[in-house]
């Protein structure tokens, strides 16, 4: 049978979500603990991959078990009792044998945090900036992200993937007290996208790039071009979205 993990975490102790010889990751993580749990091995297969550093609000993880779980409630607070602290499972249910939490996802939703003042209580959980950022101009650059197509010049050089197209459905900067926050939406991402979209944004704030010039860098392919890639601790997934009859079993 299939199951469908929902779960966050708190990326800052581990090299990102997947398996690596050598590493602490979250999938390890997980995997051990169900593994345990359940009297099997038991291998997740996650929604997307997060780089070394990077939090999950929200995450999805489905895996296959031989035996039927009875009793979900019970099977959660278990789970997380044996979790390490950064990591918390919320729900767990039974899906589709062929639904798949990587490839069924329709699209995923990504927050960058940046603090305008220092603050202890928030050192690991968002990018530090001294100085004002010209939000407007931010958002002005931000709104040309939904009329193109090709990322490749916010993509990780040396990606093996078919091509570098993306649907960006929201980018958009907001204030709440002392925190600026970038949200996007889009229908896949590419290694390192959103911190090097960020990367740049940041720069058109601080009048370094005018929009005239952020378009030039989208249209260039080329990855130089673009801003620095920021630090990955401010870096959040809060949503991933499956059309539902893909889900109910």
């Amino acid at each position: 049978m299939r199951y469908l993990l929902s779960l966050a975490y708190n990326g800052t102790n581990y090299h990102g979500w997947q398996k690596q010889h050598n590493a602490h990751t979250v999938q390890q993580e997980l995997d051990n603990r169900l593994s345990l749990l359940l009297g099997e091995n038991i291998e997740t297969l996650g929604c997307g991959r997060t780089d070394t550093g990077v939090h999950a609000k929200v995450y999805y993880a489905h895996f296959d078990c031989s035996k039927p779980i009875a009793d979900f409630d019970k099977m959660i607070f278990k789970l997380n009792q044996m979790l390490p602290d950064d990591i918390a499972v919320f729900d767990c249910i039974a899906v589709k044998d062929e639904f798949n939490a990587r490839f069924d996802a329709a699209w995923r939703a990504y927050e960058y945090h940046i603090t305008k003042v220092p603050d202890p209580f928030a050192k690991q959980l968002a990018w530090y900036q001294y100085g004002n950022l010209q939000i407007d101009k931010m958002n002005e650059a931000a709104a040309l992200l939904l009329q193109h197509k090709d990322f490749e010049c916010f993509s990780k050089v040396h990606t093996q993937v078919n091509n570098f197209n993306c649907e960006v459905m929201l980018a958009e900067w907001s204030a709440i007290d002392n925190k600026i926050i970038f949200s996007i939406r889009a229908n896949r991402f590419l290694r390192n996208m959103v911190r090097a979209i960020v990367g740049t944004l940041v720069e058109v704030g601080r009048n370094n790039i005018t929009i005239e010039q952020f378009g030039q860098i989208l249209n260039s392919r080329n990855r130089s071009e673009a801003g620095q890639s920021v630090p990955a601790h401010g870096l959040f997934l809060t949503a991933v979205y499956y059309p539902q009859q893909l889900i109910q079993s």
